[in-house]
């Protein structure tokens, strides 16, 4: 899959979203909500990595951590979106800043 058909299919999970949290909250989130909503993703990450290097315990380690990375990615795919960010350029851009310089 390209990363633009990702893309896409990140934005119609948002749309879905978007319907119960105008429902829940009376509109849907924007990039503050979905920024703190990832913050915490990643702390779920933290603790599912810990437990993969047996510092803590967890059950079905793999597929959760497959879960929560996914989810995070859909995170920061939609709040680029929301601010503006063409994700896929500001990642290439980035990879050859770091090559060029850090390598």
């Amino acid at each position: 899959m390209k990363f633009e058909e990702i893309t896409h299919r990140a934005k119609v999970i948002r749309d879905k979203y978007a319907i119960i949290e105008k429902k829940v909250a009376g509109k849907p989130w924007g990039s503050l909500e979905r920024t703190q909503g990832l913050v915490v993703d990643v702390g779920d990450l933290m603790r599912l990595v810990m437990a993969k290097n047996n510092l803590r315990k967890a059950e079905n380690v793999d597929e959760q951590l497959k879960h929560e990375l996914a989810d995070c990615l859909w995170s920061i795919i939609i709040i680029a979106d929301e601010l503006g960010i063409d994700l896929e350029n500001a990642f290439n851009e980035t990879m050859s800043e770091i090559e060029v310089k850090k390598l």
